[in-house]
Parts: C-alpha cells; structure tokens; sequence
C-alpha cells in the first residue's frame, strides 16, 4: 500500500512527488522492458536510433535523449555487448561512428514498446480525459517555467527545439504502437473465440 503524506509545505510536497512519480514510472518500465530483454535507458537509445533522421551519431543519441554524450557512450557500450546495437565507422571520415541496432534488438524493441504502452495506459487509467488535460496543461506549465529559468538563450532554445522534435517523434511512436496493442488485444479475442 503507497504511503499517503500531508504536507505543510505545498512546495515540498510538490517538489517530493514531482521527483518520485518518473522515477517510479521509469522502475515499472525497467519491469515490462526487462521481460524483453531491455532496460529503460537501453529502449530509449533504440527508440532514438529508429527515429533520427540519417546516419545516427552517439552524439545525436545524448542530444535526442537530454543526456550527456559520456552516458550515452557508456550505454551503448553495454548495448554493443549485448548484441543490440553495432558501431559502424564512415567510411570518408574514421573518427566518426554511426549506430545501427542489430535484428535482435529491433524484434525485442517492438515488442517491448507495445508493452510499455500498455503500462502508460494503464498507469493513467485512473486519471479521467478532463484529469489527464488539466494535468498536461500543469506540467506545460512547469515546463514553460523551467526554459524561463534557463533563459532566452541559445542553451533555452536549442533545448526547446530538441523538446518538440523529441515530443513530435514520441507522439508518431506512441500512434504506431497503440494501434499494434490494439491489434494484438484483437488476435488474442479472436483466439479466445476459436479455443471455447
């Protein structure tokens, strides 16, 4: 049963449960993924490879995901072990290297992305269409704030032109894989029908 707090301090209370709902999200989805061989961070880097455009570089892979070039070498390091993903050197240029994900790793990301959006669905399941834009039109809200924190800059904008790049891409991915969930609920009822 989740421990239920009241807080004194709104802002803390805010502050806490702003910090924990991705981190709990993120260990949910290290279970479903992990049925598929995956973990979070390794989905990401597949999910950010299958939707750049062009040759991907590492550094388009941090840049995608908001995370430093060092993490995602250090990921895709792992991933290479693993079998996922190969490093491919361009030709012309030998210093640098272009990442492809090997034919394990895409029959594992598909698969694993129809059940990660299984999982959101069902985390927001309790949440009613009216909750779910109020609470979208929130968290816009704390998002405008924080690219007014970074500033008008070049470092505020290159961030919120990444943002929306990432969200358009997240939201084909999300359509592609809710109508493959729907599909599959479909074949599993007409496999239920032929089996009574």
């Amino acid at each position: 049963m989740p421990i239920k707090f009241r807080f004194k301090d709104l802002d803390k209370g805010a502050w806490l449960l702003l910090r924990q709902v991705p981190n709990l999200v993120s260990r949910c989805e290290d279970l479903v993924f992990s049925k598929y061989g995956l973990t979070t961070e390794r989905h990401a880097v597949l999910m950010a490879i299958r939707h750049i455009d062009g040759p991907v570089r590492p550094t388009d892979v941090a840049r995608w995901l908001d995370l430093s070039v060092n993490s995602v070498s250090m990921i895709i390091d792992r991933m290479v072990k693993a079998g996922l993903v190969k490093r491919v050197r361009d030709r012309k240029d030998r210093r640098t290297v272009f990442l492809t994900i090997t034919s394990k790793a895409e029959k594992a990301y598909v698969v694993a992305s129809v059940a990660g959006w299984e999982l959101i669905q069902e985390i927001l399941a309790p949440l009613s269409d009216k909750d779910k834009r109020t609470f979208i039109k929130l968290l816009e809200t704390l998002r405008d704030k924080t690219y007014d924190y970074l500033g008008s800059g070049e470092v505020a904008e290159e961030v919120k032109r990444s943002e929306m790049e990432n969200m358009a891409q997240l939201m084909k991915q999300a359509a592609k894989y809710e109508s493959l969930s729907t599909l599959e609920a479909k074949r599993q009822g007409s496999r239920k029908k032929k089996t009574i």
